[in-house]
């Protein structure tokens, strides 16, 4: 049987529906945003091989996620799994697992989560993330994920390195990896987390 990876993506929050409109009517678009974007985590099924299944579930309405959403769409997704998933978030996907995680006991077995340039909080932060804001427990979620890894790069403009101290200080078992110079992690290699994966399997 494949070893399941499950990638889930990023995506933007707005504290009501108003903000959601004033930011696509003051958004520049020029050709480069036009254009199929592709980052690491396309790439992905075809770096990891045939032993892996890559599943990428596309969740709802990323430009403006609502946390509730996505919590239904994972649900439909999870009776889908083998047991012993290795589930990766990126950004606000990383910030969606951590919560569902904590709030949510899944039937199966995980065999490890990786968070990546994953947010904990709007704290000092010019965007919000609304509900999909942490409490101040992730008990749950460290019972049923004995293998975590939190990864950041120190030069994240999006997710200061503060967000990634607060994991570390509620997750004390969790493995970490720093990097200098990944920014958000939107470069369209990431061989470390290929490595990562291969090793945790």
């Amino acid at each position: 049987m494949k070893q399941q990876v499950v990638v889930i993506h990023g995506g933007n929050t707005f504290k009501n529906y108003e903000d959601f409109i004033e930011n696509l009517k003051n958004k520049e678009v020029s050709l480069d945003r036009l254009k199929i974007f592709k980052d690491w985590k396309n790439f992905l099924p075809e770096e990891l091989g045939e032993k892996y299944e890559v599943l990428a579930p596309r969740m709802p309405n990323g430009t403006n996620a609502q946390y509730e959403e996505w919590k239904i769409w994972f649900e439909k997704i999870i009776p889908l799994l083998n047991d012993s998933p290795i589930f990766i978030g990126h950004s606000l996907g990383g910030i969606f697992l951590a919560k569902y995680l904590s709030e949510n006991i899944v039937p199966i077995n995980i065999k490890a989560v990786i968070l990546v340039a994953a947010p904990f909080d709007d704290e000092n932060s010019d965007e919000t993330l609304g509900e999909f804001n942490l409490s101040n427990s992730l008990s749950k979620f460290n019972e049923q994920c004995k293998c975590i890894y939190l990864i950041q790069s120190e030069d994240d403009p999006y997710v200061l390195f503060e967000q990634f101290e607060k994991y570390k200080k509620l997750l004390p078992e969790a493995k970490t990896i720093i990097f200098t110079d990944k920014g958000h992690f939107l470069q369209d290699s990431f061989p470390e987390i290929v490595e990562l994966v291969k090793k945790i399997s």
